[in-house]
Parts: structure tokens; C-alpha cells; sequence
């Protein structure tokens, strides 16, 4: 769209290291997870004094904080959720993502200057949805996964400009519409619609015939069974000029429970590859190197989504798996007097072929030739878990770049 100006980059951040990640690679929000009633059931989510904490520092560098609230709350549990808004708006958060009517209209209640985000666990498919969500007072409509550019295009074209449109672009994608999904439920008592799914969508399934017990029979010619329901990541990284044109104002990216380093790399293409295509958005081409970088994170198979119409090829036969090319090997704390100062991750040695991940940039090829630990001994391997050693090197990087290696 002509008059869209400046998509956001949102990253996930599960926790306090990865959301320091997503800022320092170049993230304009991040969503977080408090305690209760997100759609990330885990220990890492972040506690009243987390998340105040978690909105100063991301605040400070000019970055906006949602609050997923987009859980299906049980009785008991609305009882504690006016109180829980309260204290979260509190905290100094920009927004809160919901997707149940009786969360969204009890947060108008006892909280309504802060923005509402209508969750893609609503399932918003037309503009006439939209449009009424707006009216109701919604800032911004996480649409489902399932759409293609023309939908949204409609979309856009039918709600109003003060009607924000949000859009996942990048991570996981859920077999059930909008991850509306039950299995998890059904078959181990996790419920996905509370944060707790055991992505069983994932495992491997065989045929059995009544008549013939234990005797498993694969839907597809592999041995190991069939990966029928495990759907490929979505990858949009080479279409940011097509989600922009689409009048996408945002550009989610999957992964609360993913690692710093996929947050920090991620979101460092996607801001990459945002900045490319502002500055010249009539020609932009992506760079070879930004697309390279979402595979040097722990991925499946990547495609499209639904963005182009219904996927032709967009399940995982083969596995369950993951493809994994990287293992991040040290961060660097600091660069001074002809050393850099790191902390170690995993195992690396002297000698090694490194790669330099830089914050907002991209990479550089480096040689760690000599490592030494803090007490001025040389090592011939880096080997435990948070050490604090130096690199003699010149070259200047800056705090909280990343070591990786190939495996």
C-alpha cells in the first residue's frame, strides 16, 4: 500500500534473555507471556516484577511490549483476570493480545487505555469481522494463518487506516485452522487452547487394520511411519515487499519457546530485510545472505504458508525433525585493547572457522586462532558451559554479537 509507511518487526521472547535478544537485533515490539493466561504454558514466562522490568529496558531502546492474554479462561480463572490486567497495565506494557470476548471486554473495563490486539486464536477471515472487532474496540487484528494476499488485500481495503493489521511471516504453523486444535488434548490432556500442547501433530503415525492387531502399516512408503499432520515453518523473508503491499502493518514472528540465538538471528533478517525494502521499496530485491540467515537457525522444511494460495506442498513427510546447520558458540561481552571478550556457549577450539554475527547487520568470517581464559592461559579448547575467555584480535564487534560454527 502507498501510504504504509514503516512495518513493524515483532519478535517472540519468551523470557528475559530472548527478549535482550530481540531488541539488540533490531525487534520494534516484542510479545511476552506472563504467568498466566497466555498461549505458552512454561517456567519462563515472566513474573509481575519480570515484566516491569522487561518494559523499562525494551522501553528504553525505544521498543513496544504486548501481553498475550489470549487464552480461553475458565471460570475461576476470570475471577483473578481483573486484577491480573490491572496489575499488568501496571507494569507499563503497549498492549494486550486477547482472543476470548469476555477477556477483551473485561480489559475495556479495568483497563481502557491500553490497545487491544485481537488474537489470530479468533479466527478473522473477513473484513466484516474485522470492521465489527474494530468498532469494539480493537487496535489491531492478528489475522488467521490461513489467508492469501488477496484476502488480506480485501481486507485492508475494507476496514478502516486506524485498523491495524498484523500477520505472522515467519515459525511454526499449526495443522488445526488458526490453532483452533484439540489433539493435544484428546490424546495426552495437554490443551493447546491454554498453553500446553504437546504438538502431537509432530509424532510419526502408522495404519493398523482391526482385524490385524500390532501389525502397523505406514500411510506413506517410509519406514518410519508418516509425518501426515506435521505442517513445514512458514518462511516470508523473500516477500516483504508483497506483505507491505498487502497493507500488513506488522510482521509477527512465531517462537516464545525458541532459543536466544533463533530470536537474535530471526529477527536481525527480518529487520534486515524490512530496512532493505524501505529504502528502496519500488525495486527490492532481497540480499542472498539475509535469506541464508533464517537457515542457520533450527528449522523444518520451510514454505509459503497460504500466502499464495492453499499450499501444494506444505507438510513434512520425511520427519519430525528439525534441520540444524549452527551451534552458537560463544557471545561476545565486550571488544578493548586488542582482545575480545567472550562467553562461552559450546564446545570450540583453537583454530576454529567461525562466523561474527553482528546486532542490525550481518556477518563476517573469523578465525579464532588463540583462546585464553581469564587468568591469561592459553586453551586449546573452549569446553565449559558460561566461561569468560578472550580472543587476541583487533577487529571490533559489538557487545552481544554472536560466534557461531558450522557443524
Amino acid at each position: 500500500m502507498a501510504d504504509l509507511i514503516r512495518p513493524e518487526v515483532l519478535a517472540p521472547a519468551g523470557d528475559r534473555e530472548r527478549l535482550n535478544a530481540a531488541v539488540l537485533f533490531g525487534a520494534d515490539a516484542v510479545y511476552v507471556g506472563g504467568k498466566e493466561f497466555g498461549m505458552r504454558s512454561s517456567p519462563m514466562n515472566f513474573s509481575l516484577d519480570e515484566l516491569k522490568q522487561a518494559v523499562e529496558y525494551a522501553h528504553q531502546n525505544g521498543v513496544r511490549v504486548y501481553l498475550t492474554c489470549n487464552t480461553v479462561p475458565t471460570n475461576d480463572e476470570m475471577d483473578r483476570l481483573p486484577q491480573y490486567l490491572q496489575d499488568a497495565a501496571a507494569c507499563g506494557i503497549d498492549a494486550l493480545i486477547v482472543a476470548d470476548m469476555g477477556v477483551m471486554m473485561t480489559a475495556k473495563r479495568v483497563v481502557p487505555d491500553l490497545e487491544l490486539h485481537m488474537s489470530t486464536q479468533v479466527g478473522i477471515v473477513n473484513y466484516v469481522t474485522a470492521r465489527e472487532l474494530h468498532q469494539m474496540g480493537a487496535k489491531r487484528v492478528v489475522l488467521a494463518r490461513e489467508l492469501s494476499f488477496d484476502d488480506i488485500r480485501r481486507i485492508r481495503d475494507k476496514v478502516p487506516e486506524s485498523l491495524e493489521i498484523e500477520c505472522f511471516v515467519h515459525g511454526a504453523m499449526c495443522m488445526s485452522f488458526s490453532g483452533r486444535c484439540l489433539l493435544s488434548h484428546y490424546m495426552v490432556g495437554r490443551d493447546a487452547n491454554r498453553g500446553e500442547c504437546a504438538q502431537p501433530c509432530r509424532w510419526g503415525y502408522h495404519l493398523m487394520e482391526e482385524k490385524r492387531p500390532n501389525e502397523f502399516y505406514p500411510v506413506y512408503e517410509d519406514e518410519n511411519g508418516s509425518y501426515i499432520l506435521n505442517a513445514k515453518d512458514l518462511c516470508m523473508i523473500e516477500h516483504i515487499d508483497k506483505l507491505a503491499d498487502a497493507g500488513i502493518n506488522s510482521f509477527k514472528i512465531e517462537g516464545r519457546a525458541k532459543s536466544a540465538y533463533y530470536v537474535a538471528v530471526v529477527t536481525n533478517a527480518y529487520r534486515n530485510a524490512v530496512d532493505s525494502y524501505l529504502r528502496d521499496p519500488r525495486h527490492f530485491q532481497l540480499e542472498a545472505w539475509i535469506e541464508e540467515e533464517t537457515r542457520k537457525v533450527s528449522h523444518r522444511e520451510y514454505s509459503s504458508g497460504f500466502y499464495f494460495g492453499a499450499p501444494e506442498n506444505g507438510q513434512c513427510y520425511k520427519n519430525g525433525g528439525y534441520v540444524r546447520s549452527y551451534d552458537v558458540v560463544a557471545t561476545v561481552d565486550e571488544c578493548r585493547d586488542g582482545r575480545m571478550y567472550i562467553t562461552q556457549r559450546n564446545r570450540f577450539f583453537a583454530g576454529d572457522e567461525l562466523e561474527v554475527l553482528m546486532p542490525k547487520a550481518g556477518f563476517v568470517p573469523f578465525v579464532a586462532r588463540e583462546i585464553f581464559n581469564e587468568f591469561d592461559e592459553p586453551m586449546q579448547s573452549a569446553c565449559h558451559a558460561m566461561q569468560k575467555l578472550y580472543i587476541p584480535t583487533h577487529k571490533i564487534f559489538p557487545p552481544g554479537s554472536i560466534l557461531r560454527k558450522l557443524k
